[in-house]
């Protein structure tokens, strides 16, 4: 089975995630109800056999791939291992196991970390392995290239004879409901917006900013991304074929937008109501100069982004005052 109709078995890996919970929000908004979730403690997506069994027993027709270890500057410069080796053992379970298990159709979820770090701006899907990456997330992006490279891999071998179909997508820079508000663990949207709250609530005079809030960034919405992914998952296989090619199956999903990271932070400020100062701390990295995607073939495929980011960041505030405060 191919594309989904409502009665199809979904497994969507990493479900409690930022990504996976908003797939599994929208399949439901439309109509989906075998939708298949475990919650770690049921199955260890690193453990081979665990995950192999798993996909014996419950052979599902579609699989979002949306599981994996993120983090922020911080947690990539701090546990480079465990970001490399998580990520490509989860991914490699799963794509293996669901072949081996008969899927045919699966969608894994990549990061737009998998460019050079200096590039030709919008990045095009074909810039990927054009040029050296950036040092504080390479592990975590190799992993991602590696994702993306088995679904070629395994297209180009079994494609033919078993019939799957196993796509990517890559993501700007995502934000919203089920995000990771860590202070040292989180992206850089949830990390301001509680640095921002927790000194409005304190009344601090000045909230500090890493980096020199040059690099400019581009953010979508997660519930965007969402629809992004069920959008590319039930695309027709002559027409996703017809924009990509066999080995540079990949597609970006972005808006089109970005701006720095102090523009970013002001309107943070504005959107929590902090009244005081901002200052950047230049002696932390700034990571990646510039990253805006080149979102033209999601574009040609029908879909676009229905939020700015404005009303994303008032709803990305309102999740988090309503989740920890």
């Amino acid at each position: 089975m191919n594309l989904a109709n409502v009665q199809s078995k979904i497994y969507v890996a990493g479900h409690s995630g930022m990504v996976g919970s908003a797939i599994v929000r929208i399949l439901q908004e439309q109509g989906f109800r075998n939708i298949v979730c475990r919650a770690h403690e049921e199955l260890d997506l690193i453990n081979q056999h665990e995950v192999r069994s798993f996909f014996e027993k419950e052979r599902p027709d579609q699989v979002y791939l949306a599981a994996a270890r993120v983090g922020g500057i911080y947690a990539n410069n701090s546990y480079p291992a465990e970001f490399i080796y998580q990520n490509l053992m989860i991914e490699s379970n799963i794509i293996d196991a669901s072949f081996k298990s008969g899927v045919k159709r699966l969608l894994f979820l990549g990061s737009s970390c998998i460019y050079p770090r200096n590039t030709e701006q919008p990045i095009k899907e074909e810039k990927l392995m054009s040029g050296k990456l950036e040092s504080t997330n390479e592990p975590y992006a190799i992993a991602k290239i590696a994702g993306i490279k088995l679904c070629e891999s395994y297209n180009r071998q079994y494609s033919n004879n078993h019939q799957i179909d196993y796509r990517s997508i890559m993501p700007t820079n995502l934000y919203g409901p089920g995000d990771n508000y860590d202070i040292k663990n989180s992206h850089v949207i949830p990390a301001l917006i509680r640095r921002f709250h927790e000194a409005k609530v304190k009344n601090e005079s000045v909230v500090t900013v890493w980096g020199t809030g040059k690099p400019r960034r581009e953010f979508l919405y997660v519930d965007d991304m969402a629809l992004a992914c069920i959008h590319v998952m039930n695309t027709d296989e002559k027409v996703y074929r017809s924009c990509t090619e066999q080995m540079c199956s990949h597609i970006n999903v972005g808006t089109g937008k970005d701006l720095s990271i102090f523009e970013l932070a002001t309107l943070i400020k504005e959107v929590t109501k902090y009244k005081g100062n901002i200052s950047f701390d230049s002696s932390k990295p700034d990571g990646t100069p510039s990253k805006l995607l080149d979102s033209n073939k999601i574009n040609n495929l029908g879909w676009s982004p229905k939020t700015s980011l404005e009303d994303g960041l008032l709803m990305a505030y309102k999740s988090f005052q309503d989740s920890y405060c």
